[in-house]
């Protein structure tokens, strides 16, 4: 019996074959979208999965509140893990200190490199349960030793056992390899963690860390920790909450809160707005998981529609098969046999699909997903979507025509009855409220990322480049490479900065002013800088001067942002001094010089902190900020500068980045967002006007002879034309003015989260219904016109 359905099922597939066409083309990029996104979504949900111990991993989090306003971060005082090991260490299995992931250069033999990494302390690998495929896990007990990542090792020993080996740390300390494990994967954290070093020996080479050991304030720091297991997170964050605040009495003034974030929620639900948890990408998560459900009920509509409309053609096929004495069950099981059939043809042509696309995918998603063969559950859940699609897509179709009267049919009575093209029109309009709402939601997220990459940064980024200075060989040799550098020809200007361009390292607070409001809490963006700091940068200022080696002052000097003006209330702030009051022993009063505008250092898409920019007097040196000489080409300029950088550095690799490249990756999460959601769009697009497209052809054909006695009455082309489109471009019109409200809706709220937002324009929604209306009408006139233009003899021949 099931035989005969599927054979009865493929013949009428071949009858019928531009709708077979349809159908199956249309749920075949409905399901490959739809498997695209699934694998996203599970690979975003899997975030951190290389990690065995994840379930009890977490790192501690830090509110504090600023004037009535709260900010939540990874950063935590250093004596916050005495604390924590001192009072509360039953709760914890393991708690280690880590630095942030900063650049190191390696070097063996004459081999140099510059790779990403973490001091940490001993606890470190057995946290994270590192895949060690050389030496011990317990690597970091020697302050002089180090574990390096597999791709780390191949750099630097190729093919040579690395394990006892000594290395050069920033060309200076020895360093004894004594561990070789697995690089991390891309979906995880610590990807970038390409070396581990001792915690002990961080503290040792860096003065200021140790003298950090009984500072509450200095927040410069992260604990990563590994609850026990007969506790939960909500149970230990409730115990540590208050611990700060409970020891350090100069803290409590900002109500300093503490806080378990699990390693399940570093991806995906990180965000915290005024010191509460608001999501975070999870919702990149549901919103692509609902574009790829709506995109399957697209192309599962167009298999409805198409059925639907040709009832008629089969409802005497109907009528025999009920007479003879078929029951409607086994009518509904034919019809779902045929859509089980072009749901399996689809499924098939839409793996091929993925497997071709995949790559593309990868690449505009910045992932490296790979097609699961092996997965039990993935092909479970395939043949589960499957099941669904096929009941999904077949389910009315085989309702409404078993339901046909034999006796009506075999009269040749039947008629389809007044309203029984609704449910067409109203599936119709679903179709493209759907897609006119990607369309209006897309262009508000392109516009978002233009109207941010738009906004003046304060500083000319074109043409700027910075180098890394984190070896101690850097010390000191500023001003004879800046002087190198611009005899060469290929550089106009160089400065130094503590932090790169495009980020903030540090912010302070404890200063006073005069006029300083009694117990206002201020938090600085601070940057030490060079004397040329403005110039290379191209700074505008809007009062006074930038840092000058004319004035022997500057050393005690500060310049700064206009925002920090307008937050510290100053009125005329050129002369002014700010003095630091958390200092035991008072250092000179800063000399207010300059203010400059406000530069986009950290997120584009909110407002500018407030910074200030202090004269260098310690050699806290982090980047050479390069202006390239515009008259040369950058090839040859880097050409030179690099040759002036062996000269000085042998040891050291050169390593550069462009500020304009670097600015860049701030938009690169919303730009592949706005990627993913315009390909999306456009295949929504595409399922829907593939649809209308069949039924275009198939009210033609309907209405052949009709137009035929029309055309020798005399109707002209146009009224013909209009005659089969108008019923279409209305039921777009009415899509239009459904989604338009919806999209605006959901649209405003996503654009809440950003402080620097662009306004949803009335323009948005006129290009996309004007969009619809013309990619409507083009599709159904492709098949009108030809309908129109056809021989009326021929259509009536037949009569």
């Amino acid at each position: 019996m099931f035989k005969n359905y599927i054979k009865i099922a493929f013949r009428n597939l071949l009858k019928n074959r531009i709708y077979s066409l349809i159908n199956i083309s249309g749920l075949a990029i409905g399901m490959a979208v739809t498997i695209m996104i699934g694998l996203w979504v599970t690979d975003e949900l899997n975030y951190n999965n290389y990690f065995n111990n994840k379930s009890t991993i977490a790192q501690i989090f830090q509110s504090q509140t600023f004037n009535g306003k709260t900010g939540t971060g990874p950063a935590i005082p250093r004596p916050l893990e005495f604390e924590l090991r001192e009072n509360y260490n039953d709760h914890f299995e393991h708690l280690v200190m880590s630095s942030w992931t900063n650049t190191s250069y390696l070097r063996y033999g004459e081999t140099s490199i510059s790779r990403s990494g973490n001091f940490m302390q001993e606890g470190g690998p057995e946290i994270l349960d590192l895949n060690i495929l050389q030496g011990v896990r317990q690597g970091l007990k020697d302050n002089n030793s180090i574990m390096l990542s597999q791709s780390t090792a191949k750099a630097l020993f190729n093919e040579e056992n690395p394990i006892g080996k000594i290395i050069k740390l920033q060309n200076e300390t020895d360093m004894v390899v004594t561990a070789v494990y697995e690089d991390v994967p891309i979906n995880n954290s610590f990807e970038d963690m390409h070396y581990i070093s001792p915690w002990k020996f961080y503290t040792k080479m860096q003065p200021w860390i140790d003298n950090a050991k009984d500072s509450w304030g200095n927040n410069s720091f992260q604990l990563f920790v590994q609850i026990n297991k007969n506790t939960t997170m909500e149970a230990v964050t409730s115990v540590i909450k208050d611990a700060k605040k409970k020891v350090a009495e100069d803290e409590s003034r900002f109500n300093p809160q503490l806080m378990l974030l699990p390693m399940d929620d570093w991806h995906l639900r990180s965000n915290f707005v005024d010191g509460v948890r608001k999501n975070g990408r999870i919702e990149n998560v549901w919103l692509f998981g609902i574009i790829g459900l709506f995109v399957l009920l697209l192309a599962c509509i167009n298999f409805v529609n198409l059925s639907t409309a040709r009832s008629e053609k089969r409802a005497t096929e109907v009528g025999i098969r009920k007479s003879i004495g078929s029951k409607r069950g086994q009518l509904i099981f034919q019809f779902l046999s045929e859509s089980f059939l072009v749901v399996v043809f689809s499924y098939v042509l839409a793996i091929i699909m993925v497997l071709i696309f995949l790559s593309s995918f990868n690449n505009l998603a910045s992932k490296e997903i790979v097609f699961p063969w092996s997965s039990i559950q993935f092909w479970s859940i395939s043949l589960i979507f499957i099941l669904i699609t096929s009941f999904l897509s077949g389910s009315y179709p085989a309702l409404y025509l078993s339901s046909f009267n034999p006796v009506s049919v075999l009269k040749g009575t039947f008629k389809a009855g007044r309203f029984a093209a609704l449910p067409r029109k109203i599936l119709v309009v679903t179709q493209f409220t759907v897609s006119i709402a990607l369309i209006i939601g897309t262009l508000i997220v392109m516009n978002q990322i233009e109207f941010s990459k738009n906004r003046p940064a304060g500083y000319s980024k074109q043409g700027l480049v910075q180098i890394p200075t984190f070896s101690p060989e850097f010390i000191g040799k500023a001003d004879i490479i800046r002087n190198q550098f611009i005899a060469s020809g290929a550089v106009k200007e160089m400065a130094t900065t503590s932090s790169p361009t495009t980020a903030v390292w540090s912010n302070r607070g404890g200063y006073t002013w005069e006029g300083k409001p009694e117990g206002f809490q201020e938090d600085l963006a601070y940057t030490s800088v060079s004397y040329e700091f403005t110039k290379t940068l191209n700074i505008e200022l809007i009062a006074g001067r930038g840092f000058s080696r004319e004035f022997a002052t500057d050393s005690n000097a500060v310049i700064l942002n206009e925002t920090a003006v307008k937050y510290m209330g100053l009125k005329d702030p050129i002369g002014k001094y700010i003095r630091d009051s958390d200092t035991e022993d008072p250092e000179p009063p800063l000399q207010i010089i300059g203010v400059i505008k406000d530069m986009i250092v950290q997120s584009p898409y909110s407002s500018v902190k407030q910074a200030m920019y202090v004269f260098d007097n310690d050699n806290n040196v982090s980047y050479y900020n390069v202006r390239l000489n515009p008259s040369m080409s950058i090839s040859s300029s880097l050409g030179l500068i690099e040759e002036i950088f062996k000269k000085n550095f042998p040891n050291l690799p050169f390593d550069y980045q462009f500020v304009d490249q670097e600015y860049a990756k701030k938009f690169r999460a919303e730009e592949r967002i706005a990627g993913l959601a315009k390909v999306f769009t456009i295949l929504a697009i595409f399922i829907s006007l593939l649809g209308l497209f069949g039924l275009a052809s198939f009210v033609a054909e309907q209405r052949t002879k009709e137009i035929g006695v029309r055309k020798i009455l005399g109707a002209s082309l146009g009224n013909l034309w209009m005659l089969l489109s108008k019923d279409f471009v209305t039921l777009v019109v009415i899509a239009l003015f459904i989604a338009a409200p919806i999209a605006y809706y959901f649209m405003s709220q996503w654009l809440q989260k950003f402080s620097y937002r662009t306004e949803i324009s009335w323009n948005t929604f006129v290009i996309a219904g004007f969009g619809a209306l013309i990619i409507t009408i083009i599709t159904i006139s492709i098949q009108a016109i030809k309908s129109v233009t056809a021989n009326p003899v021929d259509s009536l021949r037949t009569e």
